[in-house]
């Protein structure tokens, strides 16, 4: 079992930043790559950024030049750092962790997710 834990969310003004931090802990033997999500209501969630434990990065195109995405591997987390947000960044954001495990192999897990507001 992995537990994800998502932090950093709040409430902003429109041009602002946040730093989201995700936490992977339990019994795992590695981490392949960790993702975050963000989710509105009544729309599908999508995926924002997702990092390798090899340090491949996937940012999409929306978020380039005003997201980061970064990890710290001694410590199983990873960071999604917004800058010049807007109220379409409005969302719950969630983090994904892939990671391998003798008695399941390779499976996806999820936070509960962190609220990000963003006041226009």
């Amino acid at each position: 079992q992995v537990y994800v834990v998502e932090s950093g969310g709040g409430f902003v003004q429109a041009g602002g930043s946040l730093r989201l931090s995700c936490a992977a802990s339990g019994n795992f033997v590695k981490i392949n790559f960790m993702g975050w999500y963000r989710q509105v209501p009544g729309k599908d969630r999508e995926l924002v950024a997702r990092i390798t434990w090899e340090d491949d990065v996937t940012l999409v195109d929306s978020m380039k030049g005003r997201f980061t995405i970064s990890r710290n591997s001694a410590e199983n987390k990873s960071f999604l750092d917004m800058n010049t947000l807007n109220s379409e960044d409005t969302a719950v954001y969630y983090c994904n962790t892939n990671a391998y495990g003798w008695r399941w192999g390779t499976r996806d897990f999820w936070g509960q997710g962190t609220q990000v507001t963003v006041a226009s």
